[in-house]
């Protein structure tokens, strides 16, 4: 379970639980109260609309870097940090992507030193 986790893994593993605990805790209380959640979100004026708006952009260019730096990787199942972004947040999927983004880059430096080693080569 802790292979390939550093501390910049960890910090953003962090910031995804935040960001599931945080989302989903007024969610739950919009669920409990029966609150119009969408109507709320969407009727309450400007500075809801503004934010509504920045985080749609924000979570469409997070989408998109997580399928060209998932790819670039080699990472699997990256439909899934979509899908569950919707399903959760993006406050959660984001953030647990970036997580195991640099379990990828880690894996991937530590295969550099092990190949490296093996052939008595210094890594670039």
């Amino acid at each position: 379970m802790t292979r390939h986790w550093n501390g910049t893994a960890l910090v953003f593993l962090v910031l995804a639980i935040a960001g599931l605990i945080g989302t989903w805790t007024y969610n739950i209380i919009a669920i409990v109260e029966q609150n119009d959640f969408l109507g709320d979100w969407f009727n309450n004026g400007p500075a809801v609309g503004s934010l509504t708006m920045d985080l749609l952009i924000m979570a469409v260019a997070a989408c998109a870097f997580i399928v060209i730096e998932g790819r670039r990787l080699g990472m699997k199942h990256l439909w899934a940090y979509i899908v569950f972004s919707g399903l959760t947040a993006i406050a959660f999927t984001f953030p647990l992507f970036l997580a195991n983004r640099e379990r990828a880059l880690e894996r991937r430096r530590l295969e550099g030193q092990s190949t490296s080693e093996a052939t008595g080569t210094v890594p670039a």
